[in-house]
């Protein structure tokens, strides 16, 4: 039961811990209803993942150890439902090499590795109350499957930290550890570090997504803070570095929080939905600033309750794969029934004391709620704009793509769109995800095949006078047919045999938040052939069919989506799918065209998103652009003038 909300503390969301706290306990009281009869696996219902049924009931236990683990932390220990003694009985179960429960070890199965981290962090976290209490034997066991993680390989991203966690806690408890295990994987880390607090989840990849927050900066915090390591493992001047990234992404982070709670759908793993609250949790552990406490629990709070009052908890009380509700189309191949339980990530708040600041503080408002955003984050080379009257953000891409300068693979839905918001997600299923419209800049060949852009170079993304925005990126584009590629979905563009195409110089100019894009197609090489240029515009989801134009305009009950034409494109349209989105049944997406060439090989158009019933405001809806051999002027209505360079082909990235 949901305790009343108590809107004097938290004016905003009306929930205080005693909210999170009864969340929890519901969710591990449902979780629990599917544990198996040693405890060692809990074996939610729904499709197995590619690691196997074994494997996805130990991720059912480490995940949901997680929010036992916070929920009794934070209480002191206190364990009136016995919590912990019930997974101190499945980690005997699952650690005896002889039980029928066993759990397949680090060095036998990749996904082990990622689960043995939750469990090690756990124990580390509630070791009064649960390890100092087990039996030797169990000790030991649990020590031999930890133990099995040193000297294996993992992969150079986020992956390092299990190996850093689990290491570091058989280090304190006596168990065998590497430091030269813990040394490379630190190394890693580096690696990853960029502009502005943020990192890449791939040292040679544009990879950024949730998994900054919810991985690459949640991690290095709780070990310093929960293990012995700052001036031994850790220099304390690396803990003061990495508590300095944290602070900077945080404020970045809380502007792209909607005002209804949504984070951005943007990046792999959006099954793990409310784990984008960790950051805030962790920040406000580390006291490393950035946001005050009242503003960090009204973005956690608001993100949970975004999802658990729209359905993310089933009638039965589990998480579903999926967004609001279940939605299968989100699956990627490592997920399984309990892979969404790391969203318990999002709820770390909770191993924080009842008298902490982030609990007690009142709610203070989002960025969105009490101004205009317009910013610039460098490192993902993202324009962020939200207007306080619709409450969305939304953020124009010209930085990241899951892949490295110069690849050739078709582009990732999630990643290499040039648009994400807090209310729109592109088609994840169905032709547009070989085809791309929505949010994209393309050319078609004589088969309505589109190009693709994954591997172009960033030039620049900065703020202008007047409040504008600009970003430019550049590439050569090439049509893939990637219906052979049977590889694992782990969120990158699929490859295929490529056909190149001419470099296409995409350009965004935004400001109040509406953005004018515009696009120089170089002259094709010999043998290249292309017959139309195709803009499409953001993609809004609702349970009935939108309503459509004139021109390429689209809308449901909550949203409207358009593009007007400023240079060329003479052809508009709109693209209705039905079945594609976990938003709505319905998907509009509209689009301006042309055939053949245009002068200076330039085309441009106004791209709008608003709230239903809402019209850009002066003076950003009634911008002019002109176009020149090298340049691109736009002129906005109360006579601000921005230029962008936009020169025939460049692939230099800056």
């Amino acid at each position: 039961m949901i305790p009343a909300e108590d809107r004097e503390v938290s004016p905003r969301t009306g929930w205080t811990r005693r909210h999170w706290e009864a969340v929890a306990d519901d969710m591990l009281t449902a979780a629990a209803r599917h544990r198996s009869p040693l405890g060692a696996r809990y074996d939610l219902p729904g499709p197995a993942s590619r690691n196997g049924v074994v494997s996805d009931g130990l991720e059912g236990f480490a995940r949901t150890f997680l929010l036992a683990g916070f929920r009794t932390a934070g209480a002191g220990g206190a364990d009136p439902t016995g919590l912990l003694e019930r997974y101190a009985e499945g980690l005997a179960a699952g650690t005896d090499p002889s039980s029928p429960e066993r759990w397949p070890r680090p060095d036998e199965l990749g996904q082990a590795k990622v689960e043995a981290a939750s469990v090690a962090l756990v124990l580390q976290l509630t070791r009064p109350w649960l390890w100092d209490r087990l039996d030797e034997g169990v000790r030991q066991r649990t020590v031999e499957w930890l133990g099995t993680v040193v000297g294996q390989p993992y992969p150079p991203i986020n992956w390092v930290w299990f190996r850093v966690v689990v290491e570091s806690f058989l280090r304190e408890v006596g168990g065998p550890w590497s430091q030269e295990d813990v040394e490379a994987d630190l190394a890693v880390h580096a690696s990853l570090r960029r502009p502005g607090g943020w990192l890449s989840d791939h040292a040679e990849e544009r990879a950024y997504d949730h998994y900054t927050g919810w991985a690459l900066h949640l991690y290095p915090l709780l070990w310093t803070e929960w293990f012995d390591v700052v001036g031994s493992l850790c220099p304390p001047a690396l803990r003061e570095t990495w508590a300095g990234d944290l602070r900077r992404y945080l404020r970045d982070a809380v502007a792209l929080v909607g005002a209804d709670g949504s984070p951005l759908l943007q990046g792999r793993s959006l099954v793990y939905r409310f784990a984008a609250a960790a950051p805030f949790w962790v920040g406000a552990l580390a006291g490393v600033g950035g946001v005050a406490p009242g503003q960090a629990r009204r973005a956690a709070s608001g993100v949970l309750r975004h999802f658990l009052d729209r359905g993310a908890l089933d009638g039965n009380g589990l998480l579903s794969l999926g967004w609001h509700h279940g939605w299968p189309g989100m699956r990627q191949s490592y997920s399984g029934p309990a892979s969404p339980y790391w969203a318990a990530k999002g709820m770390l708040g909770l191993a924080l004391p009842a008298d902490h600041p982030v609990w007690t503080e009142p709610e203070l408002p989002l960025p969105v709620e009490t101004a205009d955003v317009s910013s610039v984050v460098t490192a993902p080379g993202w324009l962020v704009t939200a207007r306080r009257r619709d409450g969305i953000v939304t953020v124009v891409n010209h930085g990241t793509d899951h892949a490295a300068l110069g690849a050739e693979t078709a582009d990732s839905p999630l990643y290499a769109r040039l648009g994400y918001s807090t209310a729109t997600v592109p088609p994840l299923t169905g032709p547009t995800v070989a085809d791309p419209v929505d949010n994209s800049v393309v050319l078609l060949d004589a088969d309505d095949r589109a190009t693709h852009r994954t591997g172009f170079g960033t030039l620049h993304a900065e703020h202008r006078p007047g409040d504008v925005l600009v970003a430019a990126s550049s590439g050569r584009v090439r049509w893939v047919d990637s219906t052979g590629d049977a590889s694992p979905d782990h969120g990158s563009g699929r490859s295929g045999p490529v056909t190149p195409g001419p470099v296409v110089t995409v350009a965004s100019v935004v400001r109040d938040g509406v953005e004018v894009r515009v696009v120089r197609v170089a002259p094709p090489a010999p043998g290249q052939r292309w017959r139309v240029v195709r803009l499409g515009g953001w993609p809004v989801a609702g349970e009935v069919r939108p309503s459509e134009g004139p021109g390429a305009r689209v809308a449901t009950a909550r949203l409207s989506s358009e593009l007007r034409p400023l240079a060329g494109l003479p052809h508009a349209g709109v693209l209705v799918e039905h079945g594609t989105s976990p938003l709505g049944d319905w998907t509009g997406v509209p689009w301006l065209a042309a055939r053949g060439e245009s002068p200076h090989g330039v085309f441009a158009a106004l791209v709008v998103l608003a709230g239903a019933g809402d019209e850009p405001g002066a003076p950003s809806h009634t911008p002019a652009v002109e176009v020149g051999p090298e340049s691109v002027t736009v002129r906005w209505g109360d006579g601000v003038r921005t230029e962008v360079a936009m020169p025939v082909s460049s692939l230099r990235p800056g």
